[in-house]
Formats: structure tokens, C-alpha cells, sequence
């Protein structure tokens, strides 16, 4: 069955790295959970291994983790003969707003909000603005030529 060998606390190389070792004969298949619940890779995180033998060496990369990315994090190793897991914490950040403290305490609610921009509404904006911006070059190109051409005349026949 599979063993854990090693499971180090996040290191900031170039992203933070939770360093792993498994053995195991068949290689087993790894998967992690992040407070319980099964982590899924996304852009954010990833695990990146490599087998050497019957030994895995890895490590679950965080690019650029926050505070949501703090808590348990365990590694589960299972083959055709049994599995093993172990367990630890991982600290990224503090928390951007921590409760207050005192007689006149008040706690602050954080709630991500994330900005949708309608692409058709985005580009219809855009398209005016360009448009605008055309026409405003357009009439001072006129108001130029304009200018050159009639403004030398003098209307009286002096010569100024």
C-alpha cells in the first residue's frame, strides 16, 4: 500500500509549494482536500509531480494565494492495495479586515464581489467612444484647412 514519505509546510519558491513524497508499489494515484472537501485544480492551484521509481515527489503550487487559500490541506494516496493520507496546515495571509476589539467592537462582513462586464454593452460603448473620437479629428482638420485657406485674406485690403 501506498506511504507518505514527506509533507512539508508552503515554501515561497516561485509559487508556494506544499513538497510531497509518496511510495508506493503499484504508483498510487494522488488527489488533495482542502478543509475536508476534495480541492480541484484551477489556474490558482496545481500539482505538479514526477515518478521516479516507486516514489512520487511533487508539490501542490499556489500562484499567488489569499487568506481563502488557509486551512488544512491533505494529500490522499491510494493503489489496489489500500491508501494513506496526512494532513497539514497551510498560512498564507492574514485576513484583510480582522474583527475589532474593544468596548465599541463592530465586526466587518467581507464579501468578494466581482465586477461582469456585459461584452455586447462593452463593445457598443467602445464603438461610440471611437466614433466620437474620429469625428472630433475629422472637423479639426476641416476647421485647419479652413483656417489656412481663408484666414490670410484680409477682408479690408490691408496688409497686416
Amino acid at each position: 500500500p501506498p506511504r507518505i514519505l514527506t509533507l512539508e509546510e508552503p515554501v515561497l519558491h516561485m509559487d508556494h509549494c506544499i513538497a510531497f513524497a509518496v511510495h508506493g508499489n503499484p504508483a498510487p494515484t494522488l488527489h488533495w482536500l482542502h478543509n475536508g472537501q476534495v480541492l480541484r485544480e484551477t489556474e490558482i492551484i496545481r500539482m505538479e509531480f514526477y515518478q521516479q521509481g516507486e516514489v512520487s515527489e511533487g508539490c501542490l503550487l499556489f500562484n499567488k494565494p489569499t487568506h481563502y487559500n488557509n486551512g488544512n490541506y491533505t494529500i490522499v494516496a491510494t493503489n489496489q492495495l489500500g491508501s494513506a493520507n496526512q494532513t497539514i496546515k497551510g498560512h498564507f495571509l492574514e485576513k484583510p479586515f480582522p474583527a475589532a476589539s474593544g468596548l465599541f467592537s463592530f465586526r466587518m462582513q467581507y464579501t468578494p464581489t466581482f465586477l461582469c462586464i456585459d461584452s455586447k454593452a462593452f463593445s457598443f460603448q467602445v464603438s461610440i467612444a471611437v466614433g466620437l473620437a474620429a469625428f472630433a479629428c475629422v472637423l479639426l482638420v476641416v476647421l485647419f484647412i479652413m483656417i489656412n485657406k481663408y484666414g490670410r485674406r484680409s477682408k479690408f485690403g490691408m496688409k497686416g
